[in-house]
């Protein structure tokens, strides 16, 4: 019976074995475009971990959480730990919830820094130390404006680094069709006053640069807040940036105003935008950029985040069909330096334990960004990573462009208080292109933020 016990045993933990071997997607060693050599390290100091749980709880679900699966199965395969993924559709109350009933997962990722700064200052999360927020600034383009997202005040009133950025998400930039461009003589503009002559020119040329649509149903407006977003971050420092999103200064202060109205110049500009003016407020978001690929093209121009091409015409191949070029800056500013709006995850402990502390060392691993990398739905601002694990030249582009920015700002609209970004700035966006000046919406929706206190 003893024995009949341990063979059966044995031969489960055989099975178990292969099953986790087949579950990883890339063999390892077997592919040049991933940095094995880091896995392999990695493997061979944490293998005393083996049988250890781990709970982690994220955003991610559906395509996403497979895609996040195939990556925590090689952290699983490389420690033996039993690590287990969990999300929720309404993650962000799910997480408050199971922390404040001493039941949190010993893993929460979170696309919202505001939330983990609230569980910081509750004493929810444990801080990560110094070292890893060096680690973050000599690895990691832009990483010190990496590090002050994951940098809070705990219970005690003092700042430590709690959260360690893993996935990002890219805004700052044009879409446009190549052919469109060849046909046409035109070239990839590398400044803004060279996109405001390229603009002009294609009016010259009796066509219309842009499209631009701020339709989202219930959300109608929002397309705008990243039009703005981006020309803060091309007319103003980092440092104002961050005072407009906290009400550091008001929203109607001369710098907001400025931005607004950089956004007007096209979107209020009835030679720029197909359609007219009046067509920005009422085109669906998902609907704009179909002008592209139009014969003859509606529009030459598109500015939307990285994931936009979902909604381009069925069969458009990136990097042929499609392209992008980076949201440019002025000339004039040169001291501003290569700025990109965004999004991204940040990975925080909520529950201590030696797996919990063995899950963020596997995130400084190479291959724990290259596997997600080479599929889709996913840019890295590490550096050290193989570029060409990338799963298309697209996303490469984009991956180089958070590797060589100078400063990256998360989406400004998503850091300020519900009722002002997802509220009072999405219907000031419609009322502006509706024809109130900016001054005037800049203060409504400084009013509105003065009525939270």
């Amino acid at each position: 019976m003893r024995a009949s016990f341990w063979i059966g045993t044995a031969l489960a933990a055989l099975l178990a074995g292969n099953a986790a071997a087949q579950e990883l997607k890339f063999p390892p060693g077997q592919d040049s475009r991933f940095n094995w050599k880091s896995y392999d390290d990695f493997k061979a100091s944490h293998s005393s971990l083996k049988g250890q749980p781990l709970t982690v709880f994220g955003p991610w679900r559906g395509e996403d959480e497979a895609l996040f699966t195939s990556v925590l199965n090689y952290f699983i395969a490389a420690t033996g730990i039993d690590a287990r993924y969990s999300s929720s559709e309404n993650y962000e109350q799910q997480i408050v919830i199971d922390t404040q009933a001493g039941s949190p997962p010993n893993i929460a990722i979170l696309p919202q820094p505001g939330l983990l700064a609230d569980l910081a200052g509750k004493g929810f999360l444990v801080p990560l130390g110094d070292d890893y927020a060096k680690w973050i600034k000599e690895n990691y383009g832009a990483g010190d404006s990496w590090i002050g997202y994951g940098t809070y005040k705990g219970k005690d009133g003092k700042e430590a680094f709690y959260a360690f950025p893993y996935k990002a998400d890219v805004k700052s930039l044009v879409w446009y069709v190549p052919e469109n461009f060849e046909e046409a003589g035109y070239e990839v503009p590398k400044t803004m006053e060279e996109l405001f002559k390229l603009s002009d020119q294609i009016v010259e040329d009796g066509g219309v640069p842009w499209c631009i649509g701020l339709g989202s149903g219930g959300a109608t407006g929002w397309p705008a807040t990243d039009w703005v977003e981006d020309m803060m971050l091309r007319t103003q420092s980092p440092e104002t940036y961050d005072k407009w999103v906290s009400n550091g200064i008001r929203f109607d202060d001369p710098a907001v105003v400025g931005a607004i109205d950089e956004f007007g110049k096209f979107a209020k500009n009835a030679k720029y935008v197909s359609g007219g003016i009046a067509a920005v407020a009422s085109t669906d978001f998902r609907d704009s950029p179909k002008g592209l690929f139009d014969i003859p093209p509606k529009c030459y121009l598109h500015h939307q985040a990285s994931f936009i091409p979902s909604f381009f015409p069925e069969g458009k191949e990136l990097g042929k069909d499609a392209d992008f070029f980076y949201m440019p800056t002025y000339a004039s500013k040169p001291d501003l330096g290569k700025p990109v709006l965004g999004a991204g995850t940040l990975v925080a402990i909520t529950k201590d334990s030696p797996a919990a502390k063995a899950f963020i060392e596997f995130l400084k691993t190479p291959i724990a960004h290259e596997v997600w990398m080479a599929q889709s739905g996913f840019l890295t601002p590490y550096k050290s990573v193989k570029p060409e694990a990338y799963g298309n030249d697209t996303l490469r582009k984009e991956g180089e462009l958070l590797t060589t920015a100078t400063t990256f700002r998360f989406d400004g609209s998503d850091l300020m208080p519900g009722k002002i970004g997802a509220g009072a700035f999405w219907t000031g966006m419609i009322d502006y292109v509706g024809g109130k000046d900016a001054k005037t919406v800049a203060s409504d929706i400084q009013k509105a933020w003065d009525g939270l206190k």
